[in-house]
This record gives structure tokens, C-alpha cells and sequence, in this order.
């Protein structure tokens, strides 16, 4: 399959992995990249070290493009993007900043640069600075979300813009990318689901707190203070929100909320910490190599494209 997603980034299929914090790790990115997509591994949270162990690991494990997805906000943002500069990746996704100063230094040592924006002026205004292509995020996708869903970014978004365009939030299954790619989009930024990969290191509890989860098992936390984050229900969530309806300061609820990511990613205490997930759960029925799961969503594509025309 051909998009200037794939052209672009010289990947086999329009499909991008998510930078989830604590969890998208070298191994996982060159899962992704060998089955055909374009693996992100994330830095939120981590160490400039870190962060270059696992671009050595990933290149140790795969030949193919993968990239690094950088938190803007991060104190040690310089340091991290000196060392992904050095390592010289294929590709860079930023957000939580400005990502428009930083472009220069990318493009001197060629990285590709794909800022995740939030609505179409800011979709203009990176795209008309040099960027390659641009993430626009659905509310419908799990961790840090915005106020627009899925569909209205892409209806709005992708007629603006002429750059590769790359959707995210709620994308599972082969028919989400077949609809994103019926509607302009370049290709699609999928998270949650690669959560059931094999080589996903994220804890086993929370993997099995994803298994179980119904169609309507997201809420959304902070999203009065203007800081939303989507994740499962469980008793974090029931108490923070309360709280939030309480009208407790954004002080105190931004200290309860710290560290409770890593809690559940990494420690699998899948009640007190938080379980960030998209909205579309059911298709994550099972533990599988993420080579499985590209392969299942890649066919489920053709068939749902095949019939398209048919609608004429």
C-alpha cells in the first residue's frame, strides 16, 4: 500500500505506533518498523541515556524507519534532542510545545519532523514553517487528549493541509484506517491496541486490565482544568474525579495525578495508578506479536477497500 505517509518515511503500511510514556521502548518500535509500520519510541520521562540505549536497541533490531517522540515540555528536552540529533533516527514526532525552533537542527542533520497539533491554525502555521507531515489527535484517544474527536479533525484538518496528514485516536482495526484513508488522511497513529503486543513491555496486569475492559470502560480525568487524560475506570479515576466535581485546587489534583502513569505501566497497580487507553477497546481480545496484529489489520484494510467502490 502506497501513501505519502509510506513514500515519505519508506515503510510498507500507512500505520504509525504511538509514543505511550513509560511503555513504547526500542523493542516495541522495531516490532512495528519489521512488521511493516513505523515503530515511535517515547521519552517522556526518561533519561537522555535511556533514550539513546533504546535507539542502539531498536537499530540492532531492525534496518527499517523508526522514530523518537519527543515531550517538549520535558526539562531535559535539550538533552535528549542533542542525542536523537546524533543518532541520527529517521523521524521525530513532537508535541506539548512549540515544536516550530527546533526544525532548523532536525533538518541539518535530516530527521524528519511531524508535529502533533491540535487543530487546523496550528496545522497551517507548522506546515507553512517546514514541517514533513503532521499527527492530529483525536479526544477519542487514550493519555493526553484535546476537545475535537477524530472525525471532526479530519474532516476539518486534511482539506487544509498539504502535507502528509497522519490520524489518531480511536484507530483498532482495519476498517478505522480504511475510513482515514477514504478521507484523505496519509495514514493513522495507533497506540492502545499495540498495548497487546507481545513485545509491548507495559505490565502483564494492565494488558489484563485492557482484555477485560467493556465499550464504555474510559472516562476522562482533568479535563475541567484543561488538562484531560483519558484512561480505564478504576479507583484513581473514581477519586479523582470526584474530587474534580468537589472543586478541589489544580495543585492538589496535579499531585495526585503525578506518577500515576508509570504506577500502572510499570508497577501494574492497575487500581491506584492510571490505565491510559483509547476508546476503542473491544478489538483487544489477545496477546500477540505486534507482526500479528499489522498483518490482521492490513487485511481487514483490503477487504473493507475492495468493497468500496461497490458503494458507488
Amino acid at each position: 500500500m502506497t501513501t505519502k505517509l509510506t513514500t515519505m518515511l519508506n515503510i510498507k503500511y500507512p500505520i504509525i505506533q504511538g509514543g505511550m510514556a513509560w511503555i513504547s521502548d526500542g523493542k516495541l518500535a522495531a516490532a512495528v518498523s519489521e512488521a511493516g509500520g513505523a515503530g515511535i519510541i517515547a521519552t517522556g520521562g526518561r533519561e537522555a541515556k535511556w533514550v539513546v540505549e533504546q535507539i542502539r536497541l531498536a537499530k540492532s533490531l531492525t534496518a527499517k524507519s523508526f522514530g523518537v517522540n519527543i515531550q517538549l515540555m520535558a526539562n531535559n528536552k535539550d538533552e535528549i534532542i542533542d542525542a536523537i540529533c546524533e543518532e541520527k533516527v529517521v523521524f521525530v514526532t513532537l508535541g506539548a510545545g512549540n515544536p516550530v525552533p527546533l526544525f532548523e537542527k532536525f533538518d541539518s542533520v535530516g530527521i524528519k519532523k511531524i508535529p502533533v497539533v491540535p487543530n487546523v491554525k496550528l496545522a497551517k502555521r507548522v506546515q507553512d514553517k517546514g514541517a514533513d507531515a503532521i499527527v492530529v489527535e483525536g479526544m477519542e484517544a487514550g493519555g493526553h487528549i484535546g476537545v475535537l474527536t477524530t472525525m471532526a479533525l479530519m474532516t476539518q484538518v486534511i482539506p487544509a493541509i498539504d502535507i502528509p496528514v497522519i490520524v489518531a485516536g480511536g484507530f483498532a482495526d482495519g476498517r478505522g484506517l480504511a475510513a482515514a484513508l477514504v478521507m484523505g488522511a496519509a495514514g493513522i497513529q495507533m497506540g492502545t491496541r499495540f498495548l497487546l503486543a507481545e513485545e509491548c513491555a507495559v505490565h502483564a496486569n494492565f494488558k489484563q486490565k485492557l482484555i477485560a475492559a467493556s465499550d464504555t470502560d474510559t472516562v476522562v480525568t482533568g479535563f475541567t482544568s484543561g488538562h484531560a487524560v483519558r484512561g480505564i475506570k478504576n479507583k484513581f479515576t473514581q477519586h479523582f474525579l470526584e474530587l474534580e466535581r468537589q472543586g478541589t485546587p489544580e495543585a492538589e489534583l496535579a499531585r495526585l495525578a503525578t506518577g500515576t502513569n508509570r504506577l500502572a505501566a510499570v508497577e501494574g497497580d492497575i487500581e491506584n495508578g492510571m490505565v491510559q487507553a483509547g476508546q476503542s477497546l473491544l478489538p483487544l481480545v489477545k496477546i500477540e506479536p505486534a507482526k500479528k496484529i499489522i498483518q490482521a489489520i492490513m487485511s481487514e484494510v483490503e477487504q473493507v477497500l475492495a468493497k468500496a467502490p461497490d458503494l458507488v
